[in-house]
């Protein structure tokens, strides 16, 4: 299951903002770059409603897997993680997160994945 349009990012003003005003958090196999969101730079991509919820973006670069498949399964494992663990009612932080994968041998280890994604969650204090 992927993600819903309402919490996706996109466009690369909305990375370029990220990559210049975000805390840093990092990881033995990702970083965390969290940004407070700027709801103004979605205008131009017809969202209707730009909220200030928590907006996210993954980024898994051809060094971690060569094969799309692969890069694709870490996403979605990493996409439903966070629907299970984020409820629509609560609004969250107002902020955005860019999730940087970094190059490891950990395909096959969902479970470490997932670890370190939750710790960075927390580290972040964009859950409790």
């Amino acid at each position: 299951m992927a993600l819903p349009k309402d919490m996706r990012l996109k466009g690369h003003r909305t990375f370029n903002y990220i990559h210049k005003n975000s805390q840093k958090y990092h990881g033995k196999l990702m970083t965390f770059k969290v940004a407070r969101s700027n709801p103004e730079i979605l205008s131009s991509h017809k969202i209707k409603n730009p909220s200030n919820n928590l907006r996210i973006a993954f980024a898994v670069s051809k060094k971690v897997s060569k094969k799309a498949v692969e890069r694709n399964k870490i996403r979605r494992i990493l996409q439903q993680w966070l629907l299970k663990n984020i409820q629509k009612i609560n609004n969250h932080k107002p902020c955005w997160l860019l999730v940087n994968l970094k190059v490891g041998d950990f395909c096959n280890d969902k479970n470490k994945l997932l670890e370190e994604f939750q710790n960075l969650m927390f580290k972040s204090r964009l859950i409790k």
